[in-house]
C-alpha cells in the first residue's frame, strides 16, 4: 500500500490525532468509575473509538477498522446502559486501548499492512470482550444465516418493533409482477441482511375481486427490520424495482437519538448537510443526488428555492430531527474550521530552531548595546535599548510557544496507578491538582521517567498495606497525590502519599553499614533524606519486582539535576511523605545578573537575587547582620580560586533557594541582562555550583551560578568563603 505525497501528509494528521484521542480514551475510562454521571465521558470514550475506526477506513487500514468496531461495539452497550461500569470492564477495555496505540504507532513509523503478530494479539483481547458482546454475537449468527422464510416473514405483532432499527415503506409497482419481480422474493432477500421483527401488508389499493388483474401487485408493506447492514446495503436490494414503486427507508423512531449522537460525533472536513447525512449512514448517495436534481428543477422552473434538508424531508427520506442534528453540526465544523485556520501544526524542530535563532539575537543584541556603551552615542543606545526591548517581547512569545500544560504527563499516571496498585494488592487511588500548570516542552519530556521512578516508589515503599493501615486508624485506600505550581520562576511538581513517612533511623543504619556515614553522626533531616538519592541506596527488605535494589532514586537526582533542578524532601513518620521537584520553567533563556571576580564574569540567575549590599571596606568576616538576620557570606573569589587585585570596594549579592540564603561577594555588579544557557561540556562535570555557561555581547565567556547547589553546600559547610 502506497499513498501519494498529500494522502501522506494526512496519514501523518491520523496518527497525531489519533495517538491524542487514544490519551483521551484511556484517561476517560480511567475515570469512569469516580464519575457520579459519566454519561458524557462514555460518549466522549465512543466518539473517539468510532472516529479513529471512521479515519483509518478512509485510508484502507482494515485490521484498525475490524479491532476497533468490536471495541466501538462494547462502547456502544456501555452508552445504552446495557452493560455496567465495572472494574473488570475497565481491565478489559484498558488493553485495547494499549493495543490501538500500537497499531497507530506502526502506521507512524510507515508499516501501513497488519501484523500477524499484533494480529493474535487483537484477537486475545477481542476475546476477552465476547463476554460482554454474546447478545450481538448471537444477532450477527442469525444474520449470517438464511433461516425458512415460513417462520420470520410474519407479523409479528407491535411489542417487538423498539428492537429493530429501520423502517421500510414498500409499495411496489403495479406491472412488477409482469415485469418478472416478486414483492416476496425482495422481502426474502430482506432475512438475509437482517432480521425482520414486523411486517404488515397494506391491500387497500385492492379493488373488488371482480375488477382484480391477477398479474398486477396491489399490496404494499411496512417492514422493521434488524440489521447491521447500512441504509446503502439496504436500499441496494431494490434497485431492479425501483422504478415505479415507492421504496422509503428511514430509521426507527426510537432509533433517532442514535443517529442525531451519531451525527453530533462526526469530525469530517465536509460540512455539507448532504455528506454529513451519507456519512452517519440515514441517507444514501442515490437519494442525495435525487433531492440535489429536485432543487435544481424547482430554481430552472423558477419556483421558489428550497433547502436540501426540507426537500429530503419531503420525499421521506429522512426525518427532521436528523435534519436540524445535521445543520447543528453543519455549523459546528464551520466554526471549527475558522478556529482551525487561526492554529497551525508547528514542527518541534522548527520551534527549536526559532529558540536557538533567538538566542544568538540575544547575544548579538548584547553586543550592540555594548559597543552604543563605548561609543558613547546616546542614539544609538536609544535605538538599541528599543531592539532590547522587542527582543525580550520576541524571546518571551517564542518561550510562550513551548509551554505545554503538565497535565498530560500526569494523567499518564492514572493508568500507572491502576496496575500497579493491583500487582501490589494494595488500594491505592490517585489525586492530580495542577494539570493546567504551564511548562517548558523540553522539561516536560524529560521529567516522565524521573516522575514515574517516584509514583511506583511511593506505591511499594510509601503507601502501606490495607490491614497496616487499619491497624493505624488510617482509611483502607491510600492516596497518592501529583501536584504542580509555579514558584519564584520554577515550577515546582510534588509527589505526596499519605504512608508511612522515611523511617530515619533505618535510613540511617543502613548509611553506616554502607560506610556513608560515620557512626554517631549528628544528621538534619534533610541530610538524612538525601541519603536516599545514594547510588545503590535501599532500605527494602525484600526485593520486589518494582523496587528494593537500589536502583532509581539515584538516576531521578542526576536526571533532575540535568534539568537544573532538585529535590526536597519532606516526611512525616506515620502521616506520608511529599517530595518536591523545583525546575526552570525553560532550559534556554533566562534573565540575569551580571558580576564580575577579578577578570572572569559570573552571571546569577535573576529568580534568585533579593538584593544587592555593599561590604564594609575591609570587612574579611564571613557573615553579617542583615535586617536581625544573620547572612552567610560566600566569597566566589576564594571559592573558584580566582587571583589578581582585589577591589577596594566589594557588593554582596544576597539569593536564596527555598529555605536558604547567603550573600554573594563579588568585586563588580554589571547590571541585568538576558542569558542563553550553553552548556559546560563533560570536562567541566565535576564541578560544583556551576549551572552552565553563556556568551556575552564583547564575546567572553561567562559561567553560570547554579545558587541551589552552592546554597545547600554552603548549608552543609562545604562551601568555604
Amino acid at each position: 500500500m502506497s499513498f501519494d505525497k498529500d494522502m501522506q501528509e494526512a496519514l501523518t494528521t491520523f496518527t497525531i490525532e489519533s495517538s491524542e484521542l487514544l490519551v483521551d480514551m484511556e484517561a476517560g475510562l480511567m475515570a469512569l468509575e469516580t464519575l457520579e454521571d459519566p454519561a458524557e465521558t462514555i460518549n466522549a470514550i465512543f466518539r473517539a473509538a468510532h472516529t479513529i475506526k471512521g479515519s483509518s477506513g478512509v485510508f484502507g487500514l482494515d485490521h484498525i477498522v475490524r479491532f476497533t468496531h468490536v471495541l466501538e461495539s462494547v462502547l456502544d452497550k456501555l452508552r445504552d446502559g446495557k452493560l455496567g461500569i465495572c472494574s473488570e470492564l475497565i481491565a478489559a477495555l484498558l488493553p485495547c486501548c494499549d493495543h490501538l496505540n500500537l497499531l497507530v504507532r506502526e502506521i507512524a513509523d510507515g508499516r501501513l499492512e497488519e501484523n500477524p503478530e499484533y494480529s493474535a494479539i487483537g484477537r486475545q483481547l477481542l476475546q476477552a470482550l465476547l463476554p460482554y458482546l454474546e447478545p450481538v454475537a448471537a444477532a450477527e449468527t442469525r444474520v449470517s444465516t438464511v433461516p425458512d422464510t415460513s417462520e420470520r416473514v410474519q407479523n409479528l405483532g407491535g411489542n417487538k418493533i423498539e428492537s429493530g432499527n429501520w423502517h421500510l415503506f414498500l409499495q411496489f409497482h403495479p406491472n412488477c409482477l409482469r415485469d418478472g419481480m416478486d414483492p416476496l422474493s425482495f422481502i426474502r432477500y430482506l432475512t438475509t441482511i437482517g432480521e425482520i421483527v414486523h411486517l404488515t401488508t397494506f391491500s387497500h389499493t385492492m379493488p373488488e375481486a371482480e375488477q382484480m388483474d391477477a398479474e398486477s401487485n396491489y399490496l404494499g408493506f411496512e417492514i422493521v427490520l434488524k440489521s447491521n447492514a447500512d441504509k446503502a446495503t439496504i436500499d441496494g436490494a431494490f434497485d431492479f424495482v425501483r422504478d415505479g414503486s415507492h421504496i422509503h427507508i428511514l430509521p426507527l423512531e426510537n432509533r433517532i437519538p442514535y443517529y442525531v449522537e451519531l451525527i453530533e460525533s462526526l469530525t469530517e472536513d465536509n460540512a455539507q448537510l448532504g455528506e454529513l447525512l451519507i456519512k452517519s449512514g440515514v441517507i444514501t448517495q442515490r437519494e442525495l443526488e435525487d433531492g440535489l436534481k429536485a432543487q435544481t428543477d424547482r430554481i430552472e422552473a423558477q419556483q421558489p428555492s428550497q433547502r436540501i434538508g426540507e426537500i429530503l424531508v419531503e420525499k421521506q427520506v429522512v426525518q427532521q430531527p436528523i435534519v436540524s442534528a445535521a445543520l447543528e453540526k453543519q455549523k459546528q465544523l464551520k466554526d471549527n474550521k475558522a478556529r482551525e485556520n487561526q492554529s497551525i501544526r508547528v514542527d518541534a524542530e522548527r520551534l527549536d530552531k526559532l529558540i536557538d535563532l533567538i538566542g544568538e539575537l540575544v547575544i548579538s543584541t548584547a553586543a550592540a548595546s555594548l559597543r552604543g556603551m563605548k561609543t558613547g552615542d546616546v542614539t544609538l543606545q536609544e535605538a538599541n535599548a528599543n531592539v532590547i526591548s522587542l527582543v525580550e517581547e520576541v524571546r518571551d512569545s517564542a518561550l510562550q510557544l513551548r509551554m505545554v500544560p503538565i497535565g498530560t504527563t500526569f494523567s499518564r499516571f492514572q493508568r500507572v496507578v491502576r496496575d500497579v496498585s493491583k500487582e501490589l494488592g494494595k488500594d491505592i487511588k490517585l489525586e492530580i491538582s495542577g494539570a493546567e500548570t504551564e511548562v517548558d516542552k523540553s522539561v516536560v519530556e524529560k521529567i516522565g521517567d524521573p516522575l514515574m521512578h517516584l509514583v511506583r516508589n511511593a506505591m511499594d515503599h510509601g503507601i502501606e498495606r490495607a490491614e497496616v493501615r487499619a491497624e493505624r486508624g488510617k482509611p483502607v485506600q491510600g492516596t497518592l497525590r501529583l501536584n504542580a505550581y509555579h514558584s519564584s520562576g520554577n515550577i515546582v511538581i510534588e509527589v505526596g502519599d499519605d504512608g508511612g513517612g522515611l523511617d530515619r533511623d533505618k535510613i540511617i543504619a543502613k548509611a553506616v553499614e554502607r560506610e556513608l556515614i560515620p557512626a554517631g553522626a549528628t544528621l538534619s533531616d534533610q541530610e538524612i533524606y538525601a541519603l536516599i538519592f545514594e547510588p545503590g541506596f535501599s532500605t527494602a527488605d525484600q526485593v520486589s519486582s518494582l523496587s528494593g535494589r537500589g536502583v532509581g532514586m539515584d538516576v531521578v537526582k542526576r536526571n533532575i539535576t540535568e534539568l537544573r533542578g532538585i529535590i526536597h524532601v519532606d516526611s512525616q513518620p506515620g502521616q506520608g511523605t511529599t517530595l518536591r521537584i523545583h525546575l526552570p520553567l525553560t532550559l534556554a533563556i533566562i534573565d540575569g545578573f551580571l558580576v564580575g571576580v577579578g577578570d572572569t564574569s559570573y552571571v546569577i540567575p535573576l529568580d534568585r537575587v533579593v538584593e544587592c549590599v555593599e561590604l564594609p571596606v575591609d570587612d574579611n568576616r564571613d557573615y553579617m547582620e542583615l535586617r536581625g538576620e544573620v547572612l552567610p557570606f560566600i566569597r566566589l573569589r576564594q571559592l573558584f580560586h580566582k587571583s589578581g587585585p582585589v577591589s577596594r570596594r566589594q557588593n554582596i549579592i544576597v539569593v536564596e533557594h527555598l529555605d536558604l540564603k547567603a550573600g554573594l561577594v563579588v568585586d563588580r555588579l554589571m547590571g541585568e541582562l538576558q542569558t542563553v544557557i550553553k552548556p559546560l561540556g563533560k570536562l567541566f562535570g565535576h564541578v560544583q555550583g556551576l549551572g552552565g555557561s553563556t556568551i556575552l555581547g564583547s564575546g567572553e565567556v561567562a559561567l553560570i551560578i547554579d545558587v541551589p547547589t552552592m546554597l545547600r553546600q554552603q548549608a552543609q559547610g562545604s562551601v568555604t568563603g
